[in-house]
C-alpha cells in the first residue's frame, strides 16, 4: 500500500468518531489518519480552518474524505492543503461553486426539505451569534427515522444526544471552490439515505466524474456499512500514488 494521510473531515451533527469503524482498517494498511474538527460554522470559516489543519499536521501525499457537509468543506479545502491527491466523498455534498447546501436539497425529497424547518430540526441562539443566525440541533425522532434509521436503537440514542449542531448561516453560505474539477474523486452513495437522497448524491458525483460506489446504507453508511468508504479511501490511494 503506498503511504499516504487519509484526512478524515466529519459533517454535521456529527465529530471525529464518525469514522470510529473506517480508521483503524486504514491505520493497519500502514495509512496515516487524521481527524480533524470541523467547526460546523460555514465554509468560509471551516474550509480555511481544514486546509490549515491539513497544511500543518500532514506529511506527503493527502487524501481529502469527507461526510455529509465534510463534503461541502473538502471540496473548498482542497487548495493549500499541501499534497492533496484525491478527494472521497461519502453519503456527501459535492458542490459547485456558488452552491449552498439549501439549493443542493431543495426539492431533492430530502427529510429535512420541509416548508418548517422546525419539525425536523430544533433551533436554538448561541452567543456570539450573527443577527438571526441559530444552531440546528436534529430532533430525537429525525435521528431514529431518517438520519441513522440503519443503526442499533443505543447507536441512534447516542447520536441524538451527542450531536454537534451546525449554524443555519452554514447551510445558506456558498462555496466558491470545486476541487473536484482537478482532482479525481470518488463518491459512496447509500441508497437509503433520507438526508441527502441518492439521487442528488448520483448527480453530483456524476458532475465531478466521481468514481461511484452504491451501498445499502443510511446517511451515515460508514458507520453502518463501513467497508464500502474503506475501499472507496484504498482505491483512492492506489489510483493516485
Amino acid at each position: 500500500m503506498p503511504e499516504a494521510t487519509i484526512i478524515l473531515v466529519h459533517g454535521a451533527w456529527a465529530d471525529g468518531s464518525s469514522w470510529n469503524l473506517v480508521a483503524p482498517e486504514l491505520r493497519s494498511r500502514g495509512l496515516s489518519v487524521l481527524t480533524p474538527p470541523n467547526l460546523l460554522r460555514g465554509v468560509t470559516t471551516d474550509a480555511p480552518y481544514v486546509t490549515s489543519f491539513v497544511a500543518q499536521r500532514a506529511t506527503g501525499p493527502v487524501i481529502l474524505v469527507g461526510h455529509s457537509y465534510g463534503g461541502f468543506v473538502i471540496t473548498n479545502a482542497a487548495a493549500g492543503a499541501g499534497d492533496v491527491r484525491g478527494l472521497v466523498y461519502v453519503d456527501a455534498f459535492i458542490p459547485d461553486a456558488g452552491e449552498t447546501v439549501f439549493q443542493i436539497l431543495g426539492g431533492s425529497g430530502s427529510a429535512l426539505d420541509v416548508p418548517d424547518p422546525t419539525v425536523v430540526l430544533d433551533l436554538v441562539g448561541y452567543p456570539g451569534a450573527p443577527e438571526g443566525d441559530v444552531e440546528a440541533f436534529l430532533k430525537p425522532d429525525t435521528v431514529h427515522t431518517a438520519f441513522a434509521q440503519d443503526l442499533a436503537e443505543a447507536d441512534r440514542a447516542l447520536i441524538a444526544e451527542s450531536q454537534r449542531p451546525i449554524t443555519l448561516s452554514a447551510n445558506l453560505t456558498p462555496g466558491t471552490e470545486a476541487a473536484w474539477r482537478s482532482l479525481p474523486s470518488w463518491a459512496v452513495v447509500g441508497t437509503e439515505d433520507r438526508v441527502i437522497p441518492p439521487g442528488a448524491q448520483r448527480s453530483m458525483a456524476e458532475r465531478a466524474g466521481a468514481t461511484i460506489t452504491e451501498v445499502a446504507g443510511s446517511h451515515v453508511s460508514m458507520v453502518s456499512n463501513p467497508k464500502a468508504t474503506i475501499d472507496a479511501i484504498l482505491a483512492a490511494v492506489e489510483a493516485t500514488a
